[in-house]
């Protein structure tokens, strides 16, 4: 996204399409997961709300669910489904796929921007 290598979005819990951590994206990617999100619960109740639970663990997928702070790919459309209902969470712009404008104009992820707080307790 910013012209420079494509950084880390999360390891715990371990993120991206190809669950490597990155925002990475490919053809087989019809999601389009290339936005790191920093999730709030703000962000995480639309969600849930819009029928894509991120909260609830599914074992069998390996995924444990996502708690506020947690950094996440998320969609595309769903991060720009959010912030048009206001409920966008932060972006990492350094760890966001260029792919994202595919989808979201670039001045909504810039005013969403933030480095992520030591403490991802200030995102509750």
């Amino acid at each position: 996204m910013l012209g420079g290598r494509l950084e880390e979005c999360g390891t715990d819990p371990v993120t991206g399409f190809y669950r490597d951590g990155c925002c990475q994206t490919g053809p087989e990617d019809l999601g389009n997961h290339t936005v790191c999100a920093v999730v709030t619960a703000e962000f995480l109740a639309h969600q849930q709300a819009a029928g894509n639970d991120l909260v609830t663990a599914r074992p069998e997928y390996g995924f444990t669910g996502l708690r506020p702070g947690d950094r996440w790919c998320v969609c595309a459309a769903r991060w720009l489904e959010a912030c048009e209902a206001g409920a966008a969470p932060p972006v990492v712009l350094a760890a966001t796929h260029v792919r994202a404008l595919d989808v979201i104009p670039l001045d909504a992820l810039r005013r969403h921007a933030v480095d992520v707080p030591a403490d991802p307790s200030e995102l509750l």
